[in-house]
């Protein structure tokens, strides 16, 4: 699936609302990420603002290690 596509998707599932279009919107965010990876996914969330309508948040990005293996 295109990422313009997946947008699509999300806009219309996003627009109805509710718990069975909150499952549909996992099902494409699922897609998204296993295809373009969990950023894209993320940016999509954030963009759409997912969390506002069915509180599902986009993971917090994550810091390189150095080269001692700490955060």
């Amino acid at each position: 699936m295109t990422l313009e596509k997946a947008r699509q998707l999300l806009a219309t599932q996003a627009g109805f609302g509710g718990g069975y279009n909150r499952h549909g919107a996992r099902l494409i965010l699922a897609e998204v990420q296993r295809e373009h990876g969990q950023a894209a996914a993320d940016a999509l969330i954030r963009e759409l603002r997912l969390g506002e309508v069915f509180g599902i948040d986009a993971l917090p990005p994550k810091y390189p290690e150095n080269n001692n293996g700490h955060k």
